[in-house]
């Protein structure tokens, strides 16, 4: 058994976490699957595995390295079908990381097709408001709104997503719509702050020049998130200012209210960010240049 055949032998038994089911599944005999593991730890020279009675156990070094074997396994299963299928199946894992309402509202519904298309691909899909780390946490990408960027990252730049101000219907009912900035000292604003603590910002306008302002609004309300700052607003808490991309739906539906669309906020440059890899594995730039064709409908033109 080479060392690639242990390191399949090994992600079975770590992702069954059963030396005895990883054996039935791989249809070899329980003592082979455990001495192709104890070689592997050996040329290693770490162990990879708690073995219990009851259970069995990935160790810390154990888990970094079933991240980046069943990455490597993945790209020689997909090096190996290149040439066996004419390159037409893809196969292995994917990781991506976007914000919660962009993978909500745009990615996931379809989904489906991607999948149908391409059975042989595994896809991880994070969703969160917080900057992760590409090559701690293993993403192949993430989908990033800001022009502020890790040198030592790839950009692809995609264009930006255009944002606008908007209210709940119901907010409207209650409070009117604001028609003017001087009528905004009547209204209030839920603020958004990544780290929360931070002081708020108010109402940001590009004025006639293109120059940043900001008008300071009250607001009772600062949350860090972006799925917790639209269900706000669809609450009737207050004005939001958002990337159209999210909330396209409930303007169409009339649930949200665009409002001053004199004084637009600045737009949210959008790119694909990935590590600066040489050789980028064909279902990673598969799946990136499917976000990125469902992200350009909602680019600011």
């Amino acid at each position: 058994m080479n060392q690639i055949e242990r390191m399949r032998v090994f992600l079975r038994v770590a992702e069954l976490t059963s030396f005895t089911r990883a054996a039935e599944t791989l249809a070899l005999p329980k003592g082979t699957v455990s001495q192709a593991v104890s070689e592997l730890e050996a040329e290693l020279g770490t162990r990879l595995l708690h073995r219990t009675t009851r259970r069995v156990e990935l160790t810390q070094d154990g888990s970094v390295f079933a991240e980046r074997a069943r990455d490597l396994v993945s790209d020689l299963d997909e090096l190996t079908s290149h040439f066996q299928d004419g390159g037409a199946v893809l196969r292995g894992r994917v990781r991506a990381d976007m914000s919660s309402n962009l993978a909500r509202s745009v990615i996931l519904p379809r989904l489906p097709e991607f999948l149908a298309a391409h059975p042989g691909i595994e896809l991880e899909l994070s969703s969160t408001d917080r900057f992760v780390d590409l090559a701690r946490e293993g993403f192949d990408f993430t989908v990033r709104t800001t022009g502020r960027l890790d040198p030592n990252l790839i950009a692809r730049p995609l264009g930006a997503f255009q944002v606008i101000n908007c209210v709940s219907r119901l907010y409207a009912s209650r409070f009117g719509l604001p028609r003017s900035l001087d009528e905004l000292s009547r209204h209030t604003i839920v603020h958004y702050a990544s780290v929360l603590g931070a002081p708020p910002d108010g109402f940001e306008y590009l004025d006639a020049d293109g120059v940043l302002k900001t008008v300071p609004m009250h607001g009772p309300l600062t949350v860090s998130s972006a799925g917790a700052y639209l269900a706000a607003a669809r609450a009737g808490l207050g004005l939001v200012q958002v990337p159209v991309v999210g909330v396209r739906p409930l303007l169409e539906t009339g649930e949200l209210i665009e409002v001053l669309s004199d004084f637009p906020a600045p737009s949210l440059p959008v790119s694909l960010v990935y590590l600066n890899r040489r050789h980028q594995p064909r279902r990673v730039r598969v799946f990136m240049d499917w976000v990125a064709s469902l992200i350009t409908p909602y680019l600011a033109s």
